[in-house]
């Protein structure tokens, strides 16, 4: 099935389509410049909005062909799949409640897709998807791209080597502030959706930003969780039924514990994922606002500032870096990353070459399931009265 779409492949550019992502949407025209930073992907159909209207218009700023514009994204799979010339992958940018079907219809017609976090409502549907990918031999991105930052790059691979020892503590947190009051009925669409069960799921703050410390902490240490405790509440506005703010105490495998907070309504914060990790024979502290930079402090010594685009830098951190140290890199560059790797792993697999564990180092369908996992068990947990759940297991 692959190879049969060689042909759509012209000089190393591969063509993708988009799901979602309309005009004034914030985290589609993100994934847009992600995906045609290093020249490796272009934009030739779309389906940006439930309005076919709105869909045109999109189509018509970005420069897409109006034949290739279509109405839902059934539409768009099985005519995309007929053409000779169609879609290699697809971007799915939709609110929560889309996820699931736009990626399965894409699937099932054989295009490969990366798709916003969280994955799925459930965590078969997420289930369903990372099989179906795997028995049709399709690469599946999600976007969870912190770890394709050259500093959390270097965290992992500084855990990997034994350079702070065994890890006993984890400490992270992602606050931000602007739930702080009901802006939902400000006419905010982003906080009309994520407040809304129909369209963002069982859970708010922690499938919005808890699922990135998830990944984060599981990509930097390898961890895998065994048990959780947690408290969701639901702070910042009357009649919320989705949570705002959270509480995570995590037991991991390795005996290790962790405490996640994530939150929306802490006033006084921007975007403030942090990751602190504690090991017999040192430490690390990774800050989203201030990316550039590794706290990395070892047993007796004091504190260093490890600075991205420095030759101290793992050779697999350092190829990660766009500019030279001292040039802020940031959140574009993250996106660029992880498509970057992305077709590049699809480039190469066109060409029938073997894929390498580094050309697969992004977020896939796994991470995806196991993001779905966390939201639910900490679901599950608070309401529960934060009782402790195991991970594996998941209540009927």
């Amino acid at each position: 099935m692959i190879e049969g779409k060689d042909s759509r492949t012209r000089s190393g550019v591969l063509r993708y389509g988009m799901v979602g992502g309309a005009s004034g949407s914030f985290i589609g025209d993100v994934h847009r410049k992600g995906a045609v930073f290093d020249g490796q992907a272009e934009l030739v159909a779309g389906c940006f909005s439930s309005n076919y209207e709105r869909t045109v218009l999109t189509g018509e700023k970005l420069g897409v062909d109006l034949e290739r514009l279509y109405r839902d994204h059934n539409e768009m799979a099985e005519k995309e799949a007929a053409r000779e010339d169609g879609i290699d992958f697809v971007i799915i940018a939709t609110p929560n409640y889309a996820h699931y079907a736009a990626a399965k219809a894409f699937l099932l017609q054989g295009i490969h897709v990366v798709c916003d976090k969280p994955l799925t409502f459930t965590v078969e549907e997420a289930e369903e998807l990372e099989r179906l990918a795997a028995e049709q031999g399709l690469l599946f991105g999600v976007t969870y791209v912190y770890s394709q930052c050259p500093t959390v790059k270097q965290a992992k691979l500084m855990v990997e080597r034994g350079d702070i020892g065994e890890i006993q503590v984890v400490v992270a947190e992602y606050p931000q502030g602007w739930l702080a009051t009901a802006v939902e009925h400000e006419d905010n669409k982003q906080a009309a959706w994520r407040t809304d069960p129909k369209q963002a799921g069982i859970s708010n703050c922690v499938g919005d930003i808890g699922s990135h410390i998830e990944n984060t902490v599981s990509y930097i240490t390898g961890l895998e969780i065994d048990e959780l405790c947690a408290r969701l509440d639901a702070f910042g506005g009357e009649n919320r039924s989705l949570d705002t703010n959270a509480h995570i105490l995590v037991k991991y495998k390795n005996g290790a514990i962790g405490n996640y907070w994530c939150s929306q309504v802490a006033i006084g914060y921007d975007n403030g994922l942090t990751v602190r990790v504690f090991g017999t024979k040192g430490s690390l502290e990774w800050k989203q606002e201030s990316s550039n930079y590794l706290k990395v402090t070892k047993l007796g010594e004091p504190p260093q500032m490890y600075s991205r685009g420095n030759g101290y830098f793992y050779p697999e951190a350092a190829g990660m870096v766009r500019i030279p140290a001292g040039h802020a890199e940031g959140y574009y560059e993250m996106f660029a990353n992880t498509y970057l790797k992305f077709t590049s792993a699809l480039l190469k697999l066109k060409q029938g070459l073997e894929l390498s564990p580094e050309d697969l180092d992004f977020a896939d369908a796994r991470d995806g399931v196991r993001g779905v996992k966390f939201i639910h068990k900490c679901v599950e947990s608070s309401k529960q009265g934060a009782t402790w759940v195991k991970f594996e297991e998941m209540s009927k």
